[in-house]
């Protein structure tokens, strides 16, 4: 490509393709571009307590889902099984963004409910259990919102994986709240 070529690509495209490359064959970073602009550690930090508080979630609907008796509430135990499945998916897509961060996902369970922002429960009637859940999700959602507040445009990728985490976990506090009505 002769100068003036080169001169007319670089006014239709405004990105600096050819830099985009060179930067991009610097493995040193693994999946974390150069132009990555979060703070990686306070991100993976962040996202490590998220993974305890879903790992909390997962033990807490889990337990709920064994322990809750009751011929009437079987729709309530089918609730618990569902969002402890969808807690465990949440775990499992934060633990990944983890490692694109080049992190290392904290599964150390001597540790996990210290780093958790939601509470393990293990109360035996099913009415504690509804409140508590709800509670928890009452919980991640704040902390949620306050990570995504944090992180602002700075990594698009893992706020919109929060962001789509939330959602999930608003629906789970309405389910809770309906169960409570």
């Amino acid at each position: 490509m002769n100068a003036k070529q080169q001169e007319a690509a670089t006014q239709q495209d405004p990105i600096d393709v050819e830099a985009i490359r060179q930067e991009a064959r610097k493995l040193d970073n693994g999946a974390v571009p150069p132009g990555y602009q979060g703070n990686r550690t306070e991100i993976i930090a962040m996202l490590n307590a998220a993974l305890a508080t879903e790992l909390v979630c997962v033990l807490r609907y889990k337990r709920h889902y064994y322990t809750a008796a009751g011929l009437f509430n079987e729709p309530i135990k089918a609730e618990f099984l569902e969002h402890a499945q969808q807690e465990q998916d949440h775990a499992d897509q934060i633990a990944e963004r983890i490692v694109q961060l080049n992190g290392e996902p904290n599964f150390n369970p001597s540790t996990l409910a210290a780093r958790s922002h939601a509470e393990y429960d293990d109360c035996t009637d099913i009415k504690g259990m509804i409140k508590s859940n709800l509670i928890a999700e009452r919980v991640a959602i704040e902390s949620y919102r306050q990570m995504i507040a944090r992180i602002g445009d700075t990594d698009p990728t893992t706020k919109h994986m929060l962001i789509g985490i939330m959602a999930v976990e608003e629906e789970h506090a309405d389910d809770m709240k309906d169960l409570l009505d």
